[in-house]
């Protein structure tokens, strides 16, 4: 049996499906609950993508970044604020760069309060909260208290959460979850972050 992806297309093998691989009685449902985990690049890359088809329908979207600073002037988040995402980048940065980690924690827990807020209040169609799951693994928030937000959320709430180890908490609340795997990265070949590509 072949392995599919959400597009019906084949995995490990070398010949077109010719019978739909999609199970029967598919359902909607009022909103989602998408993780994007793994040591791969491409978690918050593919929040992003998903905050562009919101926007192509109307949808009203916030951001929640918990790790970038909003000094770091990254592109998504320049193309996000021009198309009206409310955009919040509640992170310190790198935390090897750092020289109060307990300050860094402090606006940490500042930042997720004023996530909670925003998810409770039911004015976004699309909530992302990207490198949150570092926030959780670090111990600097409690993994329950995020699954009970999340889960509590108004129900047309759909939720992206983006970062490295996803605790299984995360997972087991999650409609979709995504491993981005790590398979060659230009960072082993001694290759900058390039501008337009990885910010």
């Amino acid at each position: 049996m072949t392995d599919t992806d959400n597009d019906g297309v084949g995995r490990g093998s070398t010949e077109a499906l010719t019978d739909d691989p999609r199970p029967d009685g598919l359902r909607s449902v009022p909103s989602l609950v998408l993780v994007n985990t793994g040591n791969g690049k491409g978690k918050s890359s593919s929040a992003f993508g998903v905050m562009l088809r919101a926007l192509a329908v109307d949808w009203q979207v916030a951001v929640c970044q918990f790790i970038k600073s909003s000094d770091w002037q990254v592109g998504e988040e320049k193309i996000g604020r021009q198309l009206g995402v409310d955009w919040h980048a509640f992170g310190d940065g790198f935390t090897w760069d750092s020289n109060d980690l307990e300050a860094d924690i402090a606006h940490a827990r500042t930042g997720w309060d004023q996530a909670k807020q925003i998810i409770a209040a039911g004015d976004h169609q699309l909530v992302i909260l990207d490198e949150l799951t570092y926030l959780c693994t670090w111990g600097w928030l409690d993994e329950s208290e995020v699954v009970a937000t999340v889960t509590a959320r108004p129900e047309h709430v759909n939720v992206v959460i983006t970062g490295r180890d996803a605790p299984e908490s995360f997972v087991e609340i999650a409609d979709t979850v995504t491993d981005m795997t790590e398979v060659k990265h230009a960072y082993q070949q001694g290759i900058r972050a390039k501008r337009g590509i990885d910010y």
